[in-house]
């Protein structure tokens, strides 16, 4: 090879028509390469010397947007809770922030927009790449979709507070409390200190069990399998007092135990028992159950039988 035809491989024209030339003697037959000259045209468009110089710009604007932000959140932080006493507005913990997490949001899609305007030279390139990408473009267009259903499912949590930051809940099975709330997700942590981080999407769309969205007082339930024979009245007797005697439940509530069931060789006692929150609720009813396992051996009142 030459030196001209080297120096031609440095021209994105000269190669491309080369590559179309190699494919059709090849092949063959003339296979029409759209996507290889629309990208040869694109590079040969660009101008290095005003690429270097936007890039610069590129990374300024990047620098100022995080700085900004930041700037930005720490005001809100320290702002909102004053304005919000002196208009007497309700805007609880987790409204505040998403507010916070919105004016961020937009402070780095101003930024955005700037890059993209610092580079218009690319934008060509970038149209090419898109126009011989369907497969990619297609995956991205999914992953948006998820990524604004999760934004716009964490818009309506915020307004309709379903959940809020610091609320008791259940969740698939987990209790734990809400932790944080963002555009994205929702971080859960739970009783032994795991984090669960739920997308909005879907902790809008399952049911969850909030034990903090009204009054925080629950009654909790607690069941006791006892053999079939066993002394009803004394078996209730015994549970009453254990649960009287907590100093966490709450005796101006009523406290009842009902008769469950009754088949084959067992029955079960339900106790349901007034506490002051569902943080307690779990203590509470191992510490009944245990008082009371001890006095109905006492007593003489044999658990169900294991199967």
């Amino acid at each position: 090879m030459n030196l001209t035809a080297i120096a031609g491989m440095t021209d994105p024209v000269l190669l491309a028509n080369w590559i179309q030339m190699a494919v059709d003697s090849t092949t063959g037959r003339h296979i029409d390469l759209v996507f290889i000259q629309i990208l040869a045209n694109a590079i040969s468009n660009i101008d290095l010397a005003s690429i270097v110089l936007n890039v610069f710009f590129v990374i300024l604007i990047a620098v100022l947007t995080r700085f900004a932000a930041r700037i930005i959140d720490r005001m809100l932080s320290n702002h909102i809770p004053r304005v919000v006493s002196k208009v007497q507005m309700k805007v609880d913990e987790t409204m505040q922030i998403m507010m916070r997490r919105l004016a961020s949001a937009a402070i780095y899609l101003i930024g955005l927009m700037l890059i993209i305007y610092q580079i218009p030279q690319l934008q060509s390139l970038v149209t090419a790449i898109l126009a011989g990408a369907s497969i990619a473009g297609l995956a991205i267009g999914f992953a948006a979709k998820d990524s604004l259903s999760n934004f716009t499912s964490g818009i309506f949590i915020a307004i309709f507070q379903p959940i809020r930051v610091g609320d008791l809940v259940d969740f698939r099975g987990e209790y734990g409390q809400i932790e944080d709330l963002t555009l994205r997700h929702t971080v859960i942590r739970t009783s032994d200190n795991k984090r669960i981080v739920v997308p909005n999407s879907i902790i809008s769309n399952e049911p969850i069990i909030n034990w903090s969205i009204r009054e925080p007082e629950i009654v909790w339930m607690v069941d006791f399998d006892l053999e079939k024979a066993s002394d009803i009245d004394r078996a209730r007797e015994i549970i009453l007092r254990a649960a009287k005697s907590h100093p966490l439940v709450l005796k101006d509530k009523p406290i009842n135990v009902l008769l469950l069931n009754s088949r084959y060789s067992e029955l079960t006692l339900r106790l349901e028992v007034p506490l002051p929150g569902r943080n307690v609720a779990k203590v509470v009813g191992c510490d009944i159950r245990e008082a009371a396992k001890k006095e109905f051996e006492s007593a003489g009142i044999p658990p169900a039988p294991t199967p």
